[in-house]
């Protein structure tokens, strides 16, 4: 299972540091002037291989379940980072969501993990779908309630609408299959027909639900790219991830075609990375991306860390 931890964890650490010198950049910028490969400074002028909140959070979560899965806990480390820069690429932060700012506050006030995320139509954007991937790993054996749950008590400790945890739940699901050896062919439809089954034993909110019809539904690696938007709504943000899985055949090719659809590159690229990971193994993601990634040794000793709770 180590493996697998560190495809996972350095699949999307390594897309989120592709994506950070290009974030904000639109489409047709980046058409013009395409990634290609792994560089620094650009738009946050950080150094190469810094990825952003995206991993930083990630890996705090996964800090987190290293000791076994406590609320107050992750939410400790969401706080220390906040505040410390713990787990921060290089041991500092640059870059915050105002959803997640706004939850960590509510949580050094003493505001429960449980209802510190925010709830209303505006707090969508994709600030728990970039770092839920971890829970994976827990999840992996409970039942399908118990992994929703779950996912959705993780989410909400900064993005609590239905809209935010069910995407983040879809995206566990599929990687879930992944995790077990499927293609991503058979994974997606086998994550279609667990969701949608799951969805009709549940009395959730029929309009929620509709939202997800391009993939539920249709099947999103037929969409063009025109469709395919990459701004900071978590929709649009699992949509793109799937949408550049399919529309790749490797590691690299699936994350710099995530960060080229331009916009929110760094997260796209870390949503798509750690699907990609999974998919292809570990030793599909360039050696050279993960010899600059920041804070190689520390990312290596968590995956051995987390990967004895497993």
């Amino acid at each position: 299972m180590i493996e697998k931890i560190k495809a996972a964890f350095f699949g999307f650490a390594v897309g989120d540091a592709l994506g950070v010198p290009y974030e904000f950049k639109d489409r047709e910028k980046m058409e013009k002037q395409p990634a290609i490969e792994m560089r620094g400074y650009g738009t946050w002028n950080q150094p190469i291989g810094t990825w952003s909140d995206d991993s930083s959070l990630a890996f705090c979560l996964a800090e987190s379940l290293a000791k076994g899965y406590d609320l107050n806990d992750i939410a400790q480390n969401f706080i220390n980072w906040r505040c410390n820069g713990y787990w921060g690429a290089h041991h500092k932060l640059f870059d915050i969501g105002n959803a997640t700012r706004f939850a960590i506050e509510l949580l050094q006030k003493g505001t429960s993990p449980l209802l510190s995320g925010g709830m209303t139509e505006d707090d969508n954007g994709n600030g728990s779908l970039m770092r839920i991937l971890p829970i994976l790993f827990y999840v992996k054996d409970l039942s399908i309630e118990e992994r929703y749950i779950i996912v959705k008590e993780v989410s909400s400790i900064t993005h609590a609408h239905f809209r935010s945890a069910f995407a983040c739940f879809i995206y566990v699901e599929f990687a879930l299959q992944l995790l077990q050896g499927k293609s991503k062919y058979d994974a997606y439809a086998e994550m279609q027909q667990i969701v949608n089954s799951f969805i009709s034993k549940n009395d959730f909110n029929k309009i929620q639900i509709e939202k997800f019809k391009r993939i539920l539904v249709h099947d999103i690696l037929m969409e063009k790219e025109s469709d395919i938007y990459s701004s900071g709504y978590v929709l649009h943000t699992l949509e793109a991830s799937l949408w550049c899985l399919f529309a790749t055949e490797t590691y690299s090719e699936a994350v710099l075609k995530a960060v080229n659809l331009g916009s929110d590159t760094d997260t796209t690229a870390c949503v798509t990375g750690g699907l990609a990971g999974l998919l292809y193994g570990y030793d599909d993601i360039p050696k050279a991306w993960i010899d600059v990634i920041a804070r190689k040794k520390d990312i290596e000793d968590l995956c051995e860390r987390f990967n004895k709770i497993i």
